[in-house]
């Protein structure tokens, strides 16, 4: 009975955990760049359970060994073995404003702006920037954009524009290219807050080249790739079976109760 608990238990912190990463999905439905978190629930390794039959004594003093007889597999529980963010395409939204960038992905990986946080490298998709006081191209959350050089990104004005490729002009002329980061496998990526990105091992993603194949669109944001009608289904059905386990725990907590209180009563 003691394992029942502890199966139920499993399947309610699983459930636990995919709910709140279903609440942050739908709370960046409209997050610019967002990449849904995915979760992958799996079982504990099964137990394979055999019997093995006490031995008796046979006739002429013999012994018989202990027989080895299958009985069955038995489930140890669950658990969210991992949460990692789709990295497919999102929509483009047209806002038309000059400071918004989107990146559209093509062959040869997935594509991210580089930006400097406290003087480390991060990745984000989020392509809804604003220029500072001092003219820096920053992202919402004030961090700075680097171009291909890895400096900062300094503007005399917004109205400046971007081609496909990431060149920033103003008043014709050349002033910065974006610094494309490309990555071959985009998991390997560590999620953080503010729709940054890391690698895991601090070194710099490579740029990308023309062979990428990568556009950016100005006055463009990329939206999130959050289905919000899926997302409320999955969370129904989330809370659906961790309301399941909880009356499993009840039950067993009921008959615990009996055992103790009735079962293991001595009579005087």
């Amino acid at each position: 009975m003691m394992r029942g608990f502890y199966t139920a238990a499993s399947g309610m912190f699983a459930q636990q955990r995919r709910t709140e990463m279903l609440t942050n999905n739908m709370a960046n439905a409209n997050t610019p760049g967002y990449k849904a978190d995915q979760s992958s629930v799996r079982a504990f390794p099964e137990m394979l359970l055999r019997r093995f039959d006490a031995p008796s004594s046979q006739a002429g003093g013999r012994v018989a060994l202990p027989m080895n007889r299958l009985v069955g597999s038995l489930n140890t529980g669950t658990y969210l073995q991992e949460v990692s963010p789709r990295f497919t395409q999102g929509d483009l939204r047209q806002t038309d404003r000059q400071t918004d960038l989107a990146l559209t992905d093509a062959a040869g990986g997935t594509v991210f702006f580089t930006v400097d946080q406290n003087g480390d490298t991060k990745y984000t998709r989020n392509g809804s920037f604003t220029l500072d006081p001092e003219g820096l191209l920053t992202t919402g959350s004030g961090w700075p954009v680097l171009d291909e050089n890895g400096n900062r990104i300094r503007l005399a004005s917004d109205q400046f524009t971007v081609d496909s490729n990431g060149v920033i002009r103003e008043g014709g002329a050349e002033v910065a290219r974006l610094r494309i980061a490309v990555a071959d496998n985009p998991l390997e990526l560590i999620k953080e807050g503010s729709g940054l990105y890391r690698t895991e091992d601090g070194n710099a993603l490579p740029a990308a080249n023309q062979n990428a194949q990568y556009s950016v669109s100005q006055g463009f944001v990329e939206g999130s790739t959050v289905d919000v009608s899926r997302s409320m289904t999955d969370m129904l059905a989330a809370y659906r079976t961790f309301e399941a386990n909880q009356k499993i725990l009840q039950a067993y907590d009921r008959s615990m109760e009996k055992a103790v209180n009735e079962i293991g009563r001595v009579n005087g």
